[in-house]
C-alpha cells in the first residue's frame, strides 16, 4: 500500500477530521451518511460553486422550463449543515493534496488538515477546441450557472443548436421545444445516442423528437462556431454549411476532474481507481462519484459511471468503510432520462451482450429492450415501462436465467419469464 494509514473505527473521535473536496451529489451525500452512521468528528465540505449541494439532473429539464429553483433543487435543507456540524467552504476549490502531511490546500490559500480525505470532484464538460468556441452563446450544461445561461438563451422565436446527440443533448432539445424555441441536434455519428444506447432505442428517440419538430444533422462534424460582434450566429459543419442559431449548447461527454489526485500520486486510469469500498491507492483517501473508475461486481470489470445512483452508492460504500460498517451489497448500475412525456429507465450495461429482445409496443411509446448474454439479462432500456425496468434490474442483480420466448411476449408477466 502507501505511506498514509487509514483511520479505523476504533480510532474515531470528536477530534477526527474528514475533508470532502467536491460539493456535488456525491460529496453532499457522504456528509449525510457519515452523520447518519454516527461519525463523531468534524466534516468540512469544500465546493467550487457558491451554493450548497443540489440535484443536477433537473437542470436540463425542470430548471430550463422554469419548473424548479435553487431551493427546490437543494440536496438538503440549509439548516442541515449547521445542525449536523458540517462546515461548508463554498466558492473554493482544492489546489493541492499533501499526503505526507495529510493536508489540502484551497484556492484561497487556506490549508486544511485531514485524517480521512474524500475526493468527489466530479467531471467537467468536454469542450471543442475549434474556432469560435469562446463566442458568447456557446454554452455547456454541468451546473446551475450553466443552466441559467442556457435558460436565458432559449424561448419563443429562438433557435438552439445542440452539438452532441446524447441524453443531455436530447433532454435540452426537448426543453427548448417546450419553451417554443427551434432546436437542431448535430451529431457526428450516424445516429443519436450512438455511444450509450442500442440502434432500436436511437431510432425511436430520433423519430419521437422529429415528431416534436426537432431537426437533426447526422454524420456531421463541427469545424467551428461563427458569430458577429462577439456572439454566435451559427455552427459551421465539416461540409461547409452553416447552421444558423442564437445559441449552441455543447454536450459531447465529460472528463473526470482527477488532476489533483494524479498530482498527489494516486493511481489513475481515466478516473481515480478505487476498490469496492471506494478507497484509493492511499488508504486514508477515498474517491466517489463521476471522478472514479470503480469495480462493477456484476460484470467483473472496472468502469467509470456518471449517475446519481452511482454517487449515492459510492458515498455509502466510503462512509461504511470509514465507520467500520459492513460493506453494502453491490447495486446494479441504473440511469434515467426524461424527455417530453417519455421516461427512459436503464438498468445494467450491455457488456458482452449477444442478443436483444424487445418487449412491448414501440408505437405506443411503451416498450423495453433487453440485452442478454446467453439466457441472462445484462441490461434493460425501458421506455414508459416501469415493470420491465424493475424486473430487469432484479434479473441482472441475481443473474437468474430467463425464458427468452416468454420475455418477448408482453402478455406474459415479468414474474413468469424466469427460466
Amino acid at each position: 500500500m502507501e505511506e498514509s494509514t487509514a483511520v479505523t473505527e476504533q480510532s474515531l473521535s470528536p477530534e477526527t477530521k474528514i475533508v470532502v473536496i467536491g460539493a456535488g451529489h456525491a460529496g453532499g451525500s457522504i456528509a449525510g451518511f457519515l452523520r447518519q452512521f454516527g461519525f463523531p468528528g468534524t466534516i468540512t465540505l469544500v465546493g467550487d460553486e457558491p451554493i450548497a449541494p443540489y440535484h443536477r439532473p433537473p437542470l436540463s429539464k425542470a430548471w430550463l422550463k422554469g419548473e424548479a429553483d435553487a431551493a427546490s433543487l437543494a440536496l438538503r435543507p440549509a439548516s442541515f449543515y449547521e445542525e449536523q456540524k458540517v462546515a461548508l467552504r463554498l466558492s473554493q476549490s482544492a489546489t493541492a493534496i499533501d499526503r505526507a502531511a495529510k493536508t489540502v490546500t484551497l484556492s484561497d490559500g487556506a490549508v486544511l488538515s485531514y485524517d480521512v480525505l474524500v475526493i468527489a470532484t466530479g467531471a467537467r464538460a468536454r469542450r471543442l477546441p475549434i474556432p469560435g468556441a469562446d463566442l458568447a452563446g456557446v454554452l455547456e450544461l454541468r451546473n446551475a450557472e450553466d443552466a441559467e445561461k442556457l435558460k436565458q438563451a432559449i424561448g419563443p422565436g429562438k433557435r438552439l443548436a445542440v452539438v452532441g446527440g446524447g441524453y443531455v443533448g436530447l433532454e435540452v432539445a426537448a426543453s427548448a421545444r417546450a419553451l417554443g424555441a427551434e432546436a437542431v441536434v448535430i451529431e457526428r455519428e450516424a445516429r443519436v445516442l450512438a455511444r450509450v444506447a442500442c440502434a432500436e432505442l436511437s431510432n425511436f428517440f430520433q423519430t419521437y423528437h422529429g415528431g416534436k419538430g426537432v431537426g437533426f444533422e447526422l454524420n456531421a462534424g463541427v469545424e467551428g462556431f461563427v458569430g458577429a460582434d462577439g456572439k454566435i450566429t451559427g455552427v459551421r459543419l465539416s461540409d461547409g454549411r452553416v447552421i444558423a442559431c442564437d445559441a449552441a449548447v455543447v454536450g459531447i461527454g465529460a472528463i473526470p476532474n482527477d488532476e489533483i489526485a494524479g498530482a498527489a500520486g494516486l493511481s489513475l486510469d481515466a478516473g481515480i481507481l478505487v476498490d469496492a469500498d471506494a478507497r484509493t491507492s492511499d488508504p486514508a483517501i477515498f474517491a466517489i462519484g463521476d471522478v472514479t473508475r470503480r469495480p462493477l461486481s456484476h460484470y467483473q470489470r472496472v468502469h467509470r459511471l456518471e449517475s446519481v445512483p452511482n454517487a449515492l452508492e459510492q458515498a455509502k460504500q466510503a462512509a461504511s468503510a470509514i465507520m467500520g460498517r459492513p460493506r453494502p451489497a453491490p447495486e446494479v448500475p441504473w440511469f434515467w432520462s426524461d424527455q417530453y412525456d417519455l421516461k427512459l429507465q436503464i438498468a445494467g450495461i450491455p457488456f458482452d451482450a449477444d442478443r436483444i429482445v424487445i418487449r412491448g409496443d414501440r408505437g405506443a411509446a411503451k416498450f423495453a429492450v433487453f440485452h442478454l448474454k446467453g439466457d441472462r439479462i445484462v441490461a434493460v432500456e425501458a421506455v414508459n415501462a416501469p415493470p420491465e425496468f424493475m424486473a430487469g434490474k432484479l434479473f441482472i442483480g441475481n443473474a437468474k436465467p430467463v425464458d427468452i420466448e416468454k420475455l418477448g411476449n408482453d402478455s406474459v408477466s415479468m414474474k413468469e419469464v424466469a427460466a
